[in-house]
Protein backbone atom coordinates (compact mmCIF):
# COMPACT_ATOMS: atom_id res chain seq x y z
CA UNK A 1 0.00 0.00 0.00
CA UNK A 2 3.02 2.72 0.61
CA UNK A 3 4.32 1.93 -1.86
CA UNK A 4 1.56 2.64 -4.07
CA UNK A 5 1.18 5.69 -2.62
CA UNK A 6 4.81 6.83 -2.70
CA UNK A 7 4.73 6.05 -6.50
CA UNK A 8 1.92 7.55 -7.42
CA UNK A 9 2.23 11.03 -5.06
CA UNK A 10 4.86 12.87 -7.06
CA UNK A 11 5.81 14.90 -3.57
CA UNK A 12 5.25 11.97 -1.00
CA UNK A 13 8.69 10.82 0.04
CA UNK A 14 7.99 8.43 3.05
CA UNK A 15 5.84 6.29 4.25
CA UNK A 16 5.34 4.47 7.90
CA UNK A 17 3.33 1.49 9.29
CA UNK A 18 2.10 1.43 12.86
CA UNK A 19 0.32 -1.73 14.19
CA UNK A 20 -2.07 -1.26 16.40
CA UNK A 21 -2.46 -4.21 19.06
CA UNK A 22 -4.86 -6.03 20.94
CA UNK A 23 -7.56 -4.84 23.25
CA UNK A 24 -7.24 -3.92 25.81
CA UNK A 25 -3.36 -3.10 26.25
CA UNK A 26 -3.83 -1.61 22.81
CA UNK A 27 0.32 -1.23 21.73
CA UNK A 28 0.88 0.68 18.71
CA UNK A 29 4.43 0.11 17.55
CA UNK A 30 6.57 1.20 14.23
CA UNK A 31 6.87 -2.02 11.91
CA UNK A 32 9.08 -0.14 9.47
CA UNK A 33 9.24 2.58 7.39
CA UNK A 34 9.95 3.07 3.60
CA UNK A 35 11.80 6.31 2.15
CA UNK A 36 11.86 6.09 -1.90
CA UNK A 37 14.73 7.95 -3.81
CA UNK A 38 13.96 10.86 -6.21
CA UNK A 39 13.69 8.53 -9.43
CA UNK A 40 10.80 6.98 -7.34
CA UNK A 41 12.33 3.54 -8.63
CA UNK A 42 13.24 2.17 -4.82
CA UNK A 43 12.42 2.24 -1.45
CA UNK A 44 14.45 1.73 1.52
CA UNK A 45 12.76 0.15 4.21
CA UNK A 46 13.62 0.04 8.23
CA UNK A 47 13.46 1.46 11.41
CA UNK A 48 16.15 4.38 10.89
CA UNK A 49 14.94 6.99 13.36
CA UNK A 50 14.77 7.43 16.99
CA UNK A 51 10.77 7.34 17.84
CA UNK A 52 8.60 6.25 21.16
CA UNK A 53 6.51 4.08 18.80
CA UNK A 54 9.88 1.84 17.76
CA UNK A 55 9.55 -1.78 19.40
CA UNK A 56 7.85 -2.74 21.80
CA UNK A 57 5.70 0.03 21.01
CA UNK A 58 3.47 2.55 23.07
CA UNK A 59 0.24 1.11 25.23
CA UNK A 60 -2.85 3.54 24.71
CA UNK A 61 -2.91 5.14 28.35
CA UNK A 62 1.00 6.46 27.52
CA UNK A 63 -0.41 8.21 24.34
CA UNK A 64 -3.90 8.96 24.72
CA UNK A 65 -5.27 12.61 25.20
CA UNK A 66 -4.37 13.40 29.14
CA UNK A 67 -4.02 16.81 30.53
CA UNK A 68 -0.78 17.61 31.20
CA UNK A 69 0.31 15.59 28.25
CA UNK A 70 1.46 16.42 24.56
CA UNK A 71 -1.67 16.19 22.58
CA UNK A 72 -0.62 13.64 19.63
CA UNK A 73 -2.06 12.77 16.56
CA UNK A 74 -1.86 9.32 17.22
CA UNK A 75 -4.62 9.31 19.44
CA UNK A 76 -6.85 11.29 17.57
CA UNK A 77 -6.26 8.54 14.33
CA UNK A 78 -6.91 5.60 16.93
CA UNK A 79 -9.48 6.92 19.27
CA UNK A 80 -11.89 8.96 16.62
CA UNK A 81 -11.26 6.37 13.84
CA UNK A 82 -10.27 9.52 11.60
CA UNK A 83 -7.51 10.71 9.82
CA UNK A 84 -4.79 13.70 10.66
CA UNK A 85 -3.33 15.94 8.09
CA UNK A 86 -0.51 18.27 9.30
CA UNK A 87 -0.62 20.96 6.55
CA UNK A 88 1.97 23.41 8.90
CA UNK A 89 3.46 21.99 11.13
CA UNK A 90 4.86 24.69 13.13
CA UNK A 91 1.14 25.26 14.02
CA UNK A 92 0.41 21.64 14.27
CA UNK A 93 -1.01 21.22 18.03
CA UNK A 94 -0.89 17.30 17.62
CA UNK A 95 2.69 17.19 16.73
CA UNK A 96 5.10 15.80 19.44
CA UNK A 97 8.14 16.87 18.44
CA UNK A 98 6.82 20.62 18.46
CA UNK A 99 5.61 20.29 22.12
CA UNK A 100 8.60 18.72 23.59
CA UNK A 101 11.47 19.63 21.44
CA UNK A 102 10.39 23.14 19.67
CA UNK A 103 11.63 21.02 16.13
CA UNK A 104 9.00 20.71 13.29
CA UNK A 105 7.93 17.77 11.87
CA UNK A 106 7.53 17.05 7.80
CA UNK A 107 4.64 17.69 6.07
CA UNK A 108 2.37 14.27 6.96
CA UNK A 109 -0.77 12.47 6.80
CA UNK A 110 -2.04 10.18 9.00
CA UNK A 111 -4.77 7.58 7.80
CA UNK A 112 -6.34 4.63 10.61
CA UNK A 113 -6.46 1.75 9.07
CA UNK A 114 -10.08 0.36 9.87
CA UNK A 115 -11.16 -3.92 10.31
CA UNK A 116 -14.92 -4.52 10.73
CA UNK A 117 -15.52 -6.20 14.32
CA UNK A 118 -17.83 -8.56 12.01
CA UNK A 119 -14.15 -9.91 10.69
CA UNK A 120 -12.21 -9.96 14.07
CA UNK A 121 -13.60 -13.01 15.23
CA UNK A 122 -13.06 -15.13 17.93
CA UNK A 123 -13.52 -12.64 20.72
CA UNK A 124 -10.54 -10.75 19.47
CA UNK A 125 -12.57 -8.04 20.19
CA UNK A 126 -14.69 -7.64 23.21
CA UNK A 127 -16.90 -4.62 23.49
CA UNK A 128 -15.82 -4.79 27.97
CA UNK A 129 -11.98 -4.77 26.41
CA UNK A 130 -12.25 -1.42 24.69
CA UNK A 131 -9.91 0.75 26.53
CA UNK A 132 -11.11 3.87 28.24
CA UNK A 133 -10.25 7.32 27.07
CA UNK A 134 -9.69 10.20 29.93
CA UNK A 135 -12.90 11.05 30.38
CA UNK A 136 -13.65 7.60 31.41
CA UNK A 137 -16.10 6.29 28.32
CA UNK A 138 -14.98 3.09 26.20
CA UNK A 139 -14.09 3.82 22.76
CA UNK A 140 -14.89 2.10 19.67
CA UNK A 141 -18.62 1.81 20.99
CA UNK A 142 -21.06 3.14 18.92
CA UNK A 143 -18.60 2.08 15.06
CA UNK A 144 -18.52 -1.30 13.52
CA UNK A 145 -14.65 -0.72 12.98
CA UNK A 146 -11.55 -1.22 14.91
CA UNK A 147 -8.03 0.34 14.25
CA UNK A 148 -6.29 -2.42 13.77
CA UNK A 149 -3.14 0.02 11.97
CA UNK A 150 -1.83 3.13 11.29
CA UNK A 151 -0.37 4.87 7.90
CA UNK A 152 2.14 7.91 7.78
CA UNK A 153 2.89 9.49 4.37
CA UNK A 154 5.55 12.24 4.95
CA UNK A 155 5.27 14.88 1.66
CA UNK A 156 7.48 17.95 0.48
CA UNK A 157 6.65 20.93 2.44
CA UNK A 158 3.32 22.94 1.25
CA UNK A 159 2.74 20.40 -0.76
CA UNK A 160 -0.80 18.77 1.61
CA UNK A 161 -3.51 20.20 2.20
CA UNK A 162 -6.33 18.78 4.41
CA UNK A 163 -9.02 17.94 2.29
CA UNK A 164 -6.59 17.78 -0.82
CA UNK A 165 -6.44 14.99 -3.22
CA UNK A 166 -3.61 13.61 -1.85
CA UNK A 167 -5.08 12.93 1.07
CA UNK A 168 -8.08 11.54 -0.64
CA UNK A 169 -5.59 9.38 -2.84
CA UNK A 170 -4.03 8.37 0.50
CA UNK A 171 -7.54 7.57 2.18
CA UNK A 172 -9.31 5.84 -0.67
CA UNK A 173 -5.58 3.70 -1.06
CA UNK A 174 -6.07 3.19 2.90
CA UNK A 175 -9.63 1.83 2.72
CA UNK A 176 -8.82 -0.63 -0.75
CA UNK A 177 -5.22 -2.02 -0.05
CA UNK A 178 -5.52 -1.80 3.65
CA UNK A 179 -8.87 -2.27 5.21
CA UNK A 180 -10.64 -4.26 2.41
CA UNK A 181 -7.07 -6.73 2.35
CA UNK A 182 -7.03 -7.02 5.76
CA UNK A 183 -10.66 -7.86 5.96
CA UNK A 184 -10.04 -10.42 3.27
CA UNK A 185 -7.09 -11.81 5.29
CA UNK A 186 -9.34 -12.14 8.26
CA UNK A 187 -12.42 -13.46 7.03
CA UNK A 188 -9.92 -16.12 5.08
CA UNK A 189 -8.33 -17.19 8.31
CA UNK A 190 -11.58 -17.21 9.89
CA UNK A 191 -12.48 -19.93 7.27
CA UNK A 192 -9.57 -21.99 7.72
CA UNK A 193 -10.22 -21.69 11.44
CA UNK A 194 -13.73 -23.00 10.96
CA UNK A 195 -12.60 -25.77 8.29
CA UNK A 196 -10.19 -26.89 11.34
CA UNK A 197 -13.60 -26.64 13.71
CA UNK A 198 -15.34 -29.38 11.23
CA UNK A 199 -12.65 -30.94 11.15
CA UNK A 200 -12.30 -31.13 15.54
CA UNK A 201 -16.42 -31.61 15.02
CA UNK A 202 -15.49 -34.96 12.73
CA UNK A 203 -13.07 -36.10 14.61
CA UNK A 204 -15.12 -35.61 17.71
CA UNK A 205 -18.09 -37.12 16.50
CA UNK A 206 -15.57 -40.33 15.55
CA UNK A 207 -15.08 -40.48 19.25
CA UNK A 208 -18.89 -40.40 20.25
CA UNK A 209 -19.43 -42.77 17.69
CA UNK A 210 -16.91 -45.14 18.97
CA UNK A 211 -18.30 -44.62 22.48
CA UNK A 212 -21.93 -45.31 21.20
CA UNK A 213 -20.84 -48.35 19.38
CA UNK A 214 -19.26 -49.44 22.88
CA UNK A 215 -22.26 -48.33 24.24
CA UNK A 216 -24.75 -50.46 22.11
CA UNK A 217 -22.40 -53.63 22.25
CA UNK A 218 -22.83 -53.86 26.33
CA UNK A 219 -26.11 -53.30 26.20
CA UNK A 220 -26.77 -56.71 23.74
CA UNK A 221 -24.20 -58.34 26.62
CA UNK A 222 -26.80 -57.12 28.84
CA UNK A 223 -29.50 -58.40 27.46
CA UNK A 224 -28.04 -61.74 26.79
CA UNK A 225 -27.30 -61.93 31.03
CA UNK A 226 -31.50 -60.78 31.20
CA UNK A 227 -31.75 -63.58 28.80
CA UNK A 228 -30.19 -65.99 30.11
CA UNK A 229 -31.32 -65.29 33.90
CA UNK A 230 -35.03 -66.19 32.80
CA UNK A 231 -33.85 -69.05 31.10
CA UNK A 232 -32.34 -70.65 34.65
CA UNK A 233 -36.08 -69.26 35.90
CA UNK A 234 -37.49 -71.22 32.43
CA UNK A 235 -35.34 -74.87 34.23
CA UNK A 236 -35.98 -74.02 37.92
CA UNK A 237 -39.51 -74.17 36.57
CA UNK A 238 -39.67 -77.30 34.34
CA UNK A 239 -37.84 -79.40 37.27
CA UNK A 240 -40.64 -78.08 40.05
CA UNK A 241 -43.07 -79.29 37.46
CA UNK A 242 -41.01 -82.42 37.29
CA UNK A 243 -40.53 -82.68 40.52
CA UNK A 244 -44.49 -82.43 41.77
CA UNK A 245 -45.47 -84.55 38.39
CA UNK A 246 -42.40 -87.04 39.79
CA UNK A 247 -41.74 -87.44 36.09
CA UNK A 248 -38.16 -87.45 34.37
CA UNK A 249 -36.71 -84.56 32.58
CA UNK A 250 -37.88 -85.58 28.59
CA UNK A 251 -35.55 -83.17 26.87
CA UNK A 252 -32.74 -85.00 28.63
CA UNK A 253 -33.88 -88.92 28.34
CA UNK A 254 -34.54 -87.82 24.53
CA UNK A 255 -30.63 -86.75 24.09
CA UNK A 256 -29.52 -89.48 26.13
CA UNK A 257 -31.62 -92.01 24.00
CA UNK A 258 -30.07 -90.17 20.72
CA UNK A 259 -26.28 -90.21 22.26
CA UNK A 260 -26.92 -93.87 23.05
CA UNK A 261 -27.65 -95.30 19.44
CA UNK A 262 -24.59 -93.78 18.29
CA UNK A 263 -23.10 -95.33 21.18
CA UNK A 264 -24.19 -98.13 20.32
CA UNK A 265 -23.72 -98.20 15.87
CA UNK A 266 -20.39 -100.30 14.48
CA UNK A 267 -17.15 -98.22 14.72
CA UNK A 268 -17.69 -95.86 11.21
CA UNK A 269 -17.91 -92.73 10.97
CA UNK A 270 -16.71 -91.89 14.37
CA UNK A 271 -15.49 -88.27 13.66
CA UNK A 272 -19.17 -87.92 12.56
CA UNK A 273 -20.46 -89.42 15.88
CA UNK A 274 -18.31 -87.61 18.21
CA UNK A 275 -19.86 -84.45 16.76
CA UNK A 276 -23.44 -85.19 16.92
CA UNK A 277 -22.76 -86.15 20.69
CA UNK A 278 -21.15 -83.04 21.52
CA UNK A 279 -23.89 -80.73 19.80
CA UNK A 280 -26.46 -82.59 21.35
CA UNK A 281 -24.90 -82.47 24.44
CA UNK A 282 -24.40 -78.53 24.15
CA UNK A 283 -27.89 -78.20 23.57
CA UNK A 284 -28.42 -79.67 27.27
CA UNK A 285 -26.44 -76.21 28.34
CA UNK A 286 -28.57 -73.76 26.38
CA UNK A 287 -31.81 -72.21 27.71
CA UNK A 288 -33.75 -71.51 24.54
CA UNK A 289 -37.29 -70.62 24.48
CA UNK A 290 -39.59 -73.38 22.87
CA UNK A 291 -39.70 -72.03 20.04
CA UNK A 292 -36.22 -71.07 19.69
CA UNK A 293 -35.14 -74.13 20.77
CA UNK A 294 -37.35 -76.00 18.39
CA UNK A 295 -35.40 -74.40 15.60
CA UNK A 296 -32.04 -74.94 16.91
CA UNK A 297 -32.81 -78.91 17.02
CA UNK A 298 -34.18 -78.96 13.71
CA UNK A 299 -31.16 -77.20 11.94
CA UNK A 300 -28.46 -78.59 14.84
CA UNK A 301 -29.59 -81.74 15.49
CA UNK A 302 -31.71 -83.26 12.98
CA UNK A 303 -30.23 -81.88 10.24
CA UNK A 304 -26.74 -83.60 11.38
CA UNK A 305 -28.88 -87.01 11.78
CA UNK A 306 -30.05 -86.53 8.16
CA UNK A 307 -26.66 -86.17 6.26
CA UNK A 308 -25.46 -88.79 8.97
CA UNK A 309 -27.78 -91.52 7.84
CA UNK A 310 -27.81 -90.58 4.23
CA UNK A 311 -24.16 -91.57 4.57
CA UNK A 312 -24.41 -94.37 6.71
CA UNK A 313 -27.46 -95.87 6.51
CA UNK A 314 -29.31 -97.79 9.73
CA UNK A 315 -31.72 -100.23 9.27
CA UNK A 316 -35.30 -99.30 9.46
CA UNK A 317 -36.21 -100.26 13.49
CA UNK A 318 -32.76 -97.97 14.13
CA UNK A 319 -33.99 -95.07 11.90
CA UNK A 320 -37.34 -94.98 13.38
CA UNK A 321 -35.93 -94.61 16.62
CA UNK A 322 -33.56 -91.68 15.89
CA UNK A 323 -36.39 -89.74 14.48
CA UNK A 324 -38.94 -90.46 17.45
CA UNK A 325 -36.26 -89.59 19.79
CA UNK A 326 -35.76 -86.06 17.96
CA UNK A 327 -39.87 -85.60 17.85
CA UNK A 328 -39.92 -86.86 21.63
CA UNK A 329 -37.13 -83.92 22.44
CA UNK A 330 -38.96 -81.70 19.97
CA UNK A 331 -42.13 -81.93 22.13
CA UNK A 332 -40.19 -82.05 25.60
CA UNK A 333 -39.53 -78.49 24.53
CA UNK A 334 -42.75 -77.13 25.48
CA UNK A 335 -43.43 -79.13 29.02
CA UNK A 336 -43.21 -75.80 30.86
CA UNK A 337 -45.96 -74.10 29.16
CA UNK A 338 -47.86 -77.13 28.57
CA UNK A 339 -51.65 -76.17 29.20
CA UNK A 340 -52.29 -79.32 30.25
CA UNK A 341 -49.26 -79.96 32.70
CA UNK A 342 -49.55 -75.99 33.94
CA UNK A 343 -53.33 -76.71 34.96
CA UNK A 344 -52.68 -79.47 37.12
CA UNK A 345 -49.73 -77.87 38.89
CA UNK A 346 -52.56 -75.94 42.10
CA UNK A 347 -49.93 -74.25 44.35
CA UNK A 348 -49.71 -71.30 42.18
CA UNK A 349 -53.42 -69.21 42.13
CA UNK A 350 -54.07 -69.74 38.27
CA UNK A 351 -53.95 -66.24 37.26
CA UNK A 352 -50.63 -65.42 38.62
CA UNK A 353 -49.57 -68.61 37.36
CA UNK A 354 -50.87 -67.63 33.80
CA UNK A 355 -48.82 -64.18 33.93
CA UNK A 356 -45.79 -66.11 35.45
CA UNK A 357 -45.57 -69.03 32.67
CA UNK A 358 -46.17 -65.72 29.82
CA UNK A 359 -43.40 -63.93 31.32
CA UNK A 360 -40.73 -66.67 31.05
CA UNK A 361 -42.10 -67.97 28.13
CA UNK A 362 -42.22 -65.06 26.17
CA UNK A 363 -39.53 -64.41 22.71
CA UNK A 364 -38.66 -61.11 22.74
CA UNK A 365 -35.26 -60.02 20.30
CA UNK A 366 -35.36 -56.44 22.46
CA UNK A 367 -34.74 -55.00 25.90
CA UNK A 368 -38.58 -55.11 27.04
CA UNK A 369 -37.78 -53.11 30.66
CA UNK A 370 -42.00 -53.29 30.87
CA UNK A 371 -41.92 -56.90 30.68
CA UNK A 372 -39.06 -57.08 32.81
CA UNK A 373 -40.28 -54.78 35.80
CA UNK A 374 -43.70 -57.42 35.77
CA UNK A 375 -41.14 -60.39 36.11
CA UNK A 376 -39.30 -58.71 38.96
CA UNK A 377 -42.66 -57.94 40.44
CA UNK A 378 -43.90 -61.50 40.27
CA UNK A 379 -40.40 -63.05 41.62
CA UNK A 380 -41.48 -60.82 44.64
CA UNK A 381 -44.45 -63.08 45.32
CA UNK A 382 -43.73 -66.19 47.60
CA UNK A 383 -45.64 -68.44 45.70
CA UNK A 384 -43.49 -68.60 42.91
CA UNK A 385 -41.84 -71.41 44.92
CA UNK A 386 -38.68 -72.00 42.75
CA UNK A 387 -35.15 -72.06 44.81
CA UNK A 388 -33.64 -68.77 42.98
CA UNK A 389 -36.64 -66.76 43.77
CA UNK A 390 -35.02 -64.27 45.55
CA UNK A 391 -31.36 -64.04 44.17
CA UNK A 392 -33.01 -64.00 40.66
CA UNK A 393 -34.81 -61.14 41.53
CA UNK A 394 -31.83 -59.48 42.73
CA UNK A 395 -30.00 -60.15 39.55
CA UNK A 396 -32.83 -58.97 37.41
CA UNK A 397 -33.03 -55.65 39.27
CA UNK A 398 -29.36 -55.14 38.72
CA UNK A 399 -29.53 -55.67 35.20
CA UNK A 400 -32.21 -53.69 34.73
CA UNK A 401 -30.70 -50.74 36.18
CA UNK A 402 -27.63 -51.31 34.11
CA UNK A 403 -29.34 -51.48 31.11
CA UNK A 404 -31.64 -48.17 31.58
CA UNK A 405 -28.00 -46.20 32.45
CA UNK A 406 -26.80 -47.88 28.72
CA UNK A 407 -29.77 -46.53 27.60
CA UNK A 408 -29.15 -43.29 28.83
CA UNK A 409 -25.82 -43.49 27.80
CA UNK A 410 -26.57 -43.98 24.27
CA UNK A 411 -28.89 -41.49 24.44
CA UNK A 412 -26.52 -38.86 25.26
CA UNK A 413 -24.38 -40.20 23.24
CA UNK A 414 -26.65 -39.65 19.92
CA UNK A 415 -27.61 -36.30 21.10
CA UNK A 416 -24.21 -34.92 21.74
CA UNK A 417 -23.25 -36.21 17.76
CA UNK A 418 -26.12 -34.37 16.79
CA UNK A 419 -24.85 -31.04 19.09
CA UNK A 420 -21.25 -31.42 17.42
CA UNK A 421 -22.49 -32.18 13.46
CA UNK A 422 -24.81 -29.51 13.97
CA UNK A 423 -22.74 -26.86 15.68
CA UNK A 424 -25.61 -26.69 18.03
CA UNK A 425 -27.52 -24.73 15.40
CA UNK A 426 -24.98 -21.53 15.54
CA UNK A 427 -22.22 -23.00 13.92
CA UNK A 428 -23.81 -21.40 10.10
CA UNK A 429 -21.75 -18.81 8.60
CA UNK A 430 -23.33 -16.19 6.88
CA UNK A 431 -22.49 -13.56 4.21
CA UNK A 432 -24.10 -10.14 5.58
CA UNK A 433 -23.91 -8.83 1.85
CA UNK A 434 -21.50 -7.48 -0.29
CA UNK A 435 -19.09 -5.75 1.55
CA UNK A 436 -17.67 -3.26 -1.42
CA UNK A 437 -20.30 -1.43 -0.74
CA UNK A 438 -20.13 -1.15 3.00
CA UNK A 439 -18.87 2.58 3.65
CA UNK A 440 -16.26 3.33 6.09
CA UNK A 441 -17.12 5.90 8.52
CA UNK A 442 -16.56 9.27 7.27
CA UNK A 443 -12.92 11.57 8.19
CA UNK A 444 -13.12 14.68 9.00
CA UNK A 445 -10.79 16.42 6.34
CA UNK A 446 -11.90 19.58 6.54
CA UNK A 447 -11.25 20.13 10.03
CA UNK A 448 -9.58 17.95 13.03
CA UNK A 449 -11.05 19.85 16.14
Amino acid sequence: MIETILICLPNAFKGTIYRVGKLPALITERITSGIINREKREISWGLPEKSGYNPPGKPWLDYRDEPGRPLEAMAWCVERQKSWTSEDPKTDVRSVRLQVEGMTEDFHHMEPVLARKSDLRFDMYSDLDYPLNYQGNRIWQDTEYAVVAVIKIHSQADTIRIGSPQTVVIKKLSRSLGTELLSQQLRQDSLRAMQQIARDRLNACNILADSLRNAITKSGLIFSLVKQEIGYLRDQWEILLLEERKEQNGKAKAIKDLNRILENMPDRAEHLKKDIIAVQNRFLDLSLTPEKAAHWVTMQIQGRWKEFLEGFPLGEEQTSAVWQCIERLKKSLYFGKDPDVVEQYDKIPPELKKEWVDLIYSNSDHFDSVRLDALISILGNPAIAIPSREKSKRTLIQLKALAENMNQLERNTNFLLRQVLNGNNCGKWEETGDHRSVQHPSADTKSHQ
